[in-house]
């Protein structure tokens, strides 16, 4: 045998196909709609000049207004979700499992139904506290819908402190609260800034929200790339405005990335936690917090549930709503859509965890630049405006034969790429936990790679991914934007027909819409709950 020929192993070819396989899908799926962007922006540059469609979609206007309600989305969202945060950190009480599924729905809930919950509320209770239409209710609802990546974030890193070091400023004489101003909080800014990172990379790409609060009177660079390509068809100008959007993105995952670093270069040990458990007169702050949490975010589904049964002005108890689920629309009743849409969500929820699972086994194996930069582009998918992805899958699609156009894997396929960041996120902290003396123990007796990694990782890391694919199936479900540029009459997903309800007049498609959007919060909740159950108590914050 001729010296130096290198045998291909089992074992290397599956460290092959842990790169290859996500980045072939990566390269698909993303790269390739968006480079589809970037070209036609250059050729629409060469034709017309970006500076003149610039100028004429009021394009710095849009951008300045996005960020702003980006920024005051966030700042609002860091002062509501403030009272959870120490309610999950600190605070030991019982139901604190329900507490955790309370936080954690509506960032999972599809915008659309929260756009349609505080357009309920807007018809009813905020009516006469004055809000009415326009930016509050945006900036209400976002803060609605982010709370939960805060109380998340900031709430594991308060955990992760230890306790010994405030108490010992309290024995030097520091009160509570200078001890926490002085002593806790700067050791929390990192983590407060990267949550509020992440929570203005989400609110400057919100497009179900503005879409149905907005009322056609507030638009952002989301909205308008949809309304140019869409409504108008203006697809040169689409396009210049997805450029905008694209690098007000990568500036916040930029931002995001900086703070994650500098969290971790803070993290020290899991100190053993001692948390409050509240006796006498320390249950009135603790009841203060939860009545303030379960105020602010169980208040607008309960609204959203009387709505769909008193649609009218008239407050007339109806069903009708819920009877009308099973009535055709455009050839396809909304149970249809639903199962429809069931499916698409269990298939992108497969595809996510083969990928991401995939994904983190390299990420888990990379060490040094290769990990960092790995776990940069596996971010990536997730803030990404699913606007400016929809539009870039029109342009590539329009060019493709209509058999692969028309094919049943693009929607789920779309959806699973928005999912598998999440995934990455859960995964790779659940490997990472593994001991590895467990895994050379394997080796050394005589497993290969493969049979290491499915007796001794898979089971370990089991309720792990458990949870990563409830989150990817409630987040594929719950996909509102890219879906909306590729839905069909016979591929359209529940939230798409629920703005679809939305933008028909008349209290019957409102009634329909009340109701799609309850069975929607239905499913999720239950989604949730199965997560916190599978979740373990360590780990990954999502």
């Amino acid at each position: 045998m001729a010296r130096g020929r290198r045998t291909v192993t089992p074992g290397r070819w599956g460290t092959l196909a842990l790169r290859v396989v996500p980045a072939v899908f990566l390269l698909i799926l993303f790269v390739w709609p968006i480079a589809a962007l970037i070209r036609r922006a250059v050729d629409v540059g060469s034709d017309v000049g970006i500076g003149t469609i610039l100028d004429r979609t009021h394009a710095l206007n849009l951008l300045g207004f996005t960020l702003f309600q980006a920024a005051a989305s966030t700042a609002l969202a860091l002062v509501v979700a403030a009272p959870m945060v120490w309610l999950i950190a600190r605070v030991d009480i019982p139901g604190s499992f329900l507490l955790t599924v309370i936080v954690t729905v509506p960032f999972v809930l599809p915008t659309v139904v929260v756009g349609v919950a505080f357009r309920a509320l807007l018809d009813g209770p905020l009516a006469f506290a004055g809000v009415g239409s326009g930016l509050w209710p945006i900036l209400l609802a976002h803060a609605f819908l982010n709370v939960a990546v805060i109380a998340r974030i900031v709430g594991a890193a308060w955990r992760s402190l230890d306790p010994q070091v405030a108490e010992a400023a309290q024995t030097l004489g520091a009160g509570r609260v200078r001890a926490f101003v002085e002593v806790v909080a700067p050791r929390l800014l990192p983590a407060v800034g990267g949550a509020a990172a992440l929570v203005f990379l989400f609110c400057s790409t919100s497009f179900g929200v503005i879409i149905i609060l907005g009322n056609g009177e507030i638009r952002t660079l989301e909205t308008e790339i949809y309304t140019q390509a869409i409504g108008y068809f203006r697809i040169p100008d689409a396009v210049v405005l997805s450029m905008v959007q694209i690098m007000v993105v990568v500036a916040a995952l930029v931002l995001t990335r900086l703070f994650a670093e500098r969290g971790e270069g803070g993290a020290g040990a899991r100190p053993a936690e001692t948390r409050l458990r509240p006796r006498g007169r320390q249950w009135l702050p603790v009841g203060a917090a939860l009545i303030w949490t379960t105020t602010i975010l169980v208040a607008p589904l309960l609204v959203l549930v009387v709505r769909s049964v008193r649609p009218g002005a008239d407050g007339t108890w109806t069903l009708d709503g819920y009877r009308s689920l099973g009535e055709s629309v455009n050839g396809v009743t909304p149970l249809e859509t639903l199962r429809y849409s069931l499916g698409t969500a269990a298939l992108a929820m497969v595809i996510a965890l083969i990928v991401g699972l995939l994904t983190a086994l390299a990420l888990h194996r990379a060490r040094g630049a290769w990990s960092a930069a790995g776990n940069i582009v596996a971010t990536i998918p997730l803030g990404i405006s699913a606007v400016t992805l929809g539009f870039g899958y029109l342009i590539v699609l329009a060019a493709m034969p209509a058999d692969v156009a028309a094919s049943p894997l693009v929607i789920p396929c779309v959806q699973a790429l928005i999912a598998i960041p999440v995934v990455v996120r859960i995964a790779v902290p659940a490997l990472r936990s593994i001991p590895p003396r467990l895994r050379q123990a394997a080796a050394t007796l005589g497993a290969g790679p493969l049979r290491v990694f499915l007796t001794i990782d898979l089971p370990l890391i089991g309720r792990s991914l458990g949870a990563a694919g409830g989150f990817a199936f409630v987040m594929a479900l719950g996909e509102f934007g890219a879906t909306s540029f590729l839905a069909r009459a016979d591929t359209t997903t529940l939230p798409v027909l629920i703005g679809s309800a939305l933008n028909r007049p008349g209290a019957d498609n409102l009634a329909t819409a009340m109701a799609a959007s309850v069975l929607l919060v239905a499913v999720t909740t239950v989604a949730v709950v199965g997560v916190e159950v599978l979740r373990p108590r360590t780990g990954a914050v999502f």
